[in-house]
């Protein structure tokens, strides 16, 4: 086995997502533009920000829905948004009753509204449970919007809007992920005139 060169390895990792980061700002541009207006939209009126995803999707869910219900950059008025990643209740008994592919889509049936804004966060495209939630809320009449990467997996005509990340590196596509969920939060701050 070769030895591991950590120099060459910190120096591709950096130039890999430079190469990224250069990319998604064009790939993503008109989609972030019309998810801060459904965003913008869906508050005035009353709604709420609903955030999920798996694993570092998870982590990312619970940081966007921080920033907009406690503060981003200034203190404000809270904006309404909420991770269906916390509540270790109900993710194991959805998971143990209802199968974790339901995880997500049982609770934005419990607690969605017409009009509120469903954000499923998967680097893939390809989870079952972040799919099965966007379905629920288009069949509730909440906007299923998507941050993923790559091709986007199931996930093309069932987000809209759909943000993808130009690459299929996960690690690549979670770091775009929160810097596009915090422009995403600058942004509501700014529209809704709270900063």
């Amino acid at each position: 086995m070769a030895a591991f060169d950590a120099s060459s390895y910190v120096t591709a990792e950096f130039a890999e997502h430079d190469a990224v980061q250069c990319a998604t700002p064009a790939a993503v541009h008109a989609d972030l533009l019309r998810l801060i207006e459904v965003c913008v939209a869906s508050v005035e009126a009353g709604g709420k920000i609903l955030f999920f995803g798996n694993g570092g999707s998870a982590g990312d869910a619970q940081h966007l829905a921080t920033e907009l219900a406690v503060r981003y950059q200034r203190d404000r008025a809270p904006i309404a948004a909420l991770a269906l990643t916390t509540d270790s209740s109900a993710l194991t008994a959805i998971g143990n009753d209802m199968g974790f592919d339901q995880l997500f889509a049982r609770q934005v049936q419990a607690i969605g509204r017409a009009g509120d804004v469903a954000i499923g966060i998967t680097t893939s495209g390809r989870s079952a449970n972040v799919a099965n939630a966007l379905r629920a809320a288009r069949a509730m009449g909440l906007h299923a919007a998507a941050l993923s990467g790559g091709t986007g997996g199931e996930l093309p005509g069932l987000a809209d809007p759909l943000i993808l990340v130009p690459s299929t590196t996960t690690a690549r596509i979670q770091e775009m992920h929160i810097t596009i969920g915090q422009i995403l939060c600058g942004a509501l701050e700014r529209r809704l005139g709270l900063v």
